[in-house]
């Protein structure tokens, strides 16, 4: 199927980032896991409920425009999510790897960020009203997790820099 107009546009990036935040959700999985902060650990757990709330929106926007709700392989979280995991492999020290499980945990949300934020705009030049307002909530939700990453970040920093 090609991209003939904006709504071909619409319906392949949707697909694109249904398929990311399922990508996502393991990912954030092994992060948890991985995690030594406590606060972290939390953060990832949260993230992991928003996401499959996420997913539940998506679906419902495909259904509100009319489209089967599935995903193509989203290559920009699966590029993120591997090179995440070629920092992890080398962190030494669970500090250190507290701050680089946050940088790749944010690489991630500014990722989502950009494609809700093009998605809510497409969404409200197509009259997808419903859509729109689904999508609106996601973008929401992910700012507000970068913002607690970006909080987060400044107390994990300060222990990686200074051994824990």
């Amino acid at each position: 199927m090609g991209t003939h107009d904006l709504k071909d546009a619409f319906v392949a990036e949707l697909r694109d980032i249904l398929d990311g935040e399922t990508q996502i959700l393991k990912g954030l999985r092994t992060m948890k896991q991985k995690a030594s902060h406590e606060e972290l650990k939390e953060a990832f757990d949260e993230h992991l409920h928003q996401t499959k709330g996420q997913i539940e929106r998506l679906e419902r926007v495909f259904h509100s425009i009319d489209e089967n709700p599935r995903g193509k392989h989203c290559a920009g979280i699966a590029g993120i999510i591997e090179e995440g995991e070629g920092m992890i492999e080398q962190a030494e020290d669970p500090e250190v790897l507290d701050a680089m499980l946050i940088a790749g945990a944010q690489k991630v949300e500014h990722y989502e960020i950009a494609t809700y934020g093009t998605l809510c705009t497409w969404a409200e030049q197509l009259g997808f009203e419903e859509a729109a307002e689904l999508l609106k909530e996601n973008l929401r939700e992910e700012k507000e997790t970068d913002e607690k990453l970006s909080e987060l970040a400044q107390e994990v920093n300060l222990q990686a820099m200074t051994g824990g």
